[in-house]
């Protein structure tokens, strides 16, 4: 343990501060799930992949969050001798992200001398490039990398990702590494409902056919653009695209893991299966894999389903059906079994095949522990809601519990499908309830709340005035009237 006055302490943490590197970036141990980036990290850093250094960098954080300070300094001794062999004129402007992590590590483990001597390396290398602050230079390599590890943390920082390769863009624009890494946050974005690109869903088309121009060999920009073309309907190139890839890299997990994809969506199942089984052997930890390969066995299950024959216990359809339930439950809860924040679609999966199992409880288990989660992106939580009050208005019975859901999956502001189908289902609810007796209240104050989405304040009002009549002490309804009536009476003022 190095010896430093408070006042010295409190300075060397004011300049770490200002460096640019993991420990400054956002992502922390609250937002992503640790253990399986990790595996994800591994996975590239073993198979010898593309830009190794950027791995072990982001290793070296992730150790660190978990305590795992010599670790983390091995890692990055890695990317040291990385970028050392492989950038050797830019090493000094790749440096700048490893220096940062390394002064951060060592301040971490109460090596407060070596924090300080990575903190000089990081002023002589950054006063050449910058204006700006000493111990950090905002260049194209510190955007990009940056943007690479906000796209590796979660969905929530998709965003930022981007708007970092517009900037390491806007000084080096023919950078595949950069062009690449934006048409990858523009193509996530694309297929998040809800987000201004999902209105755009073919800008990272654009890109991925510039990555291809400057560099023809690169296998996922091609089976990421076929998955896009195959979205357009334009067919014929997208198949040429995919076949490509898979010969130039046919043992590349990510490569086969979009074409496999792209396999599945054309109802080529089995080759779906076959591709991603590869992959798992390559990357047998690869929770995505997992997701992708419990899809293609529900769809087989669900072709299943329509036989009547898979119902009789005495026919091979029947065990079959089992078979495939089995593959669906394995293989979703591997999807999740090291991700219980970020992978919620394959929760939901999950939870959907234990009910077509009739293994009602476990489902529920399921639904309660994701509705406990926070700081999820907002259509997420519209899913889970949705997904949830179905369980409880057919499983349990329970419209109270049902209606509370889909109230909060419609409150959360957010125009996915799962929005729309928590709007349908309570206004199905609503009037069903109306029809058997006009004075429900609860039913009421659900009319009151659908029309005040919609815009319609004055039958709002009505709604909600003839609810509270019935239910004088509910503080929903006089919450909202008093909203809606100075909405109203504010518009009239004008």
């Amino acid at each position: 343990m190095n010896t430093m006055s408070k006042a010295e302490r409190d300075l060397l943490k004011e300049k770490l501060d200002q460096l640019q590197c993991h420990f400054t970036w956002g992502p922390q141990k609250e937002t992503i799930d640790l253990d399986d980036m990790k595996y994800r990290l591994q996975d590239s850093i073993d198979l010898k992949l593309k830009y190794k250094a950027r791995s072990c960098n982001q290793f070296a954080f992730v150790n660190s969050l978990q305590g795992h300070y010599e670790k983390a300094i091995q890692n990055l001794q890695e990317a040291e001798k990385i970028l050392k062999e492989n950038y050797k004129d830019a090493f000094e402007r790749r440096s700048i992200i490893t220096y940062g992590n390394y002064a951060w590590v060592h301040y971490h483990m109460g090596q407060l001398t070596e924090a300080q001597s990575y903190l000089d390396k990081l002023e002589i290398i950054c006063k050449p490039l910058t204006d700006g602050p000493r111990y950090s230079a905002m260049i194209p390599e510190v955007y990009g990398e940056k943007g690479w590890s906000l796209l590796r943390s979660a969905a929530q920082y998709y965003e930022e990702a981007m708007e970092c390769f517009e900037k390491a863009l806007e000084e080096d624009p023919n950078n595949t590494e950069w062009i690449m890494g934006y048409a990858t946050a523009l193509y996530r974005l694309e297929a998040i409902p809800g987000t201004p690109e999902k209105c755009k869903s073919s800008r990272s088309m654009i890109h991925l056919r510039r990555v291809l121009e400057l560099d023809p060999d690169e296998s996922l920009a091609m089976v990421m653009l076929a998955l896009k073309l195959q979205e357009n309907k334009q067919k014929k190139e997208a198949n040429e695209l995919v076949e490509r890839a898979l010969q130039k890299s046919p043992d590349i997990p990510k490569v086969l893991r979009n074409a496999a994809k792209f396999y599945r969506l054309e109802q080529s199942v089995e080759k779906a299966i076959e591709l991603l089984k590869k992959a798992l052997e390559r990357t047998p930890h690869n929770s995505v894999l997992h997701d992708q390969i419990g899809m293609c066995y529900r769809l087989q299950l669900l072709e299943l389903y329509k036989n009547p024959l898979s119902s009789d216990r005495q026919n091979p359809e029947f065990r079959q059906k089992m078979v495939l339930l089995d593959h669906c439950k394995h293989h979703f809860g591997k999807a999740f079994e090291h991700r219980p924040r970020t992978a919620i679609k394959s929760q939901l999966d999950y939870a959907d095949i234990c009910l077509k199992n009739g293994e009602n409880s476990k489902a529920g288990e399921v639904y309660s522990k994701l509705l406990e989660l926070d700081d999820i992106r907002p259509e997420n939580m519209q899913r889970i809601c949705l997904q949830a009050g179905f369980f409880q208005l057919y499983k349990r019975k329970s419209d109270s519990n049902a209606v509370k859901l889909f109230q909060k999956g419609l409150k959360i502001e957010n125009n996915s499908k799962a929005w729309k189908s928590c709007y349908e289902q309570l206004d199905k609810w609503a009037e069903r309830k109306l029809c058997r007796d006009p004075h429900d209240s609860k039913a009421l104050g659900v009319k009151g709340l659908l029309h005040q989405i919609d815009g319609d304040k004055s039958k709002a009002i009505e709604y909600f005035e003839e609810a509270l009549e019935l239910d004088p002490s509910n503080e929903e309804y006089l919450s909202a009237l008093c909203e809606l009536r100075l909405s109203f009476e504010e518009h009239h003022d004008l």
